[in-house]
C-alpha cells in the first residue's frame, strides 16, 4: 500500500479536467432565464419577418393573378 500521493495526484487531475469541460456553462438561473427570454424575443422577430415576408409574396401573387386576368 504504498501508494504515495498518487491518489491524490489522480484527484487533482481529475478536478482539473472537470473544471474545463465546465468552462463557460453558467448555472446562475437568473442567466438562463434572460437567455430564454432573449432567445424566444428573437424567435418572435424571425417569425413577424416570415409573415411579412408571405403577405408581400401573397400580394405580389395576387396583382399578378389580376394582371393575367386582365390581358385576357
Amino acid at each position: 500500500m504504498t501508494r504515495g500521493d498518487e491518489r491524490e495526484r489522480a484527484r487533482l487531475r481529475n478536478l482539473k479536467k472537470q473544471k474545463e469541460q465546465n468552462k463557460g456553462k453558467c448555472k446562475d438561473p437568473t442567466s438562463v432565464k434572460k437567455r430564454q427570454e432573449s432567445d424566444a424575443e428573437i424567435m418572435r422577430q424571425k417569425q413577424a419577418a416570415a409573415l411579412e415576408r408571405k403577405e408581400v409574396e401573397a400580394k405580389a401573387a395576387a396583382a399578378a393573378a389580376m394582371a393575367a386576368k386582365a390581358k385576357k
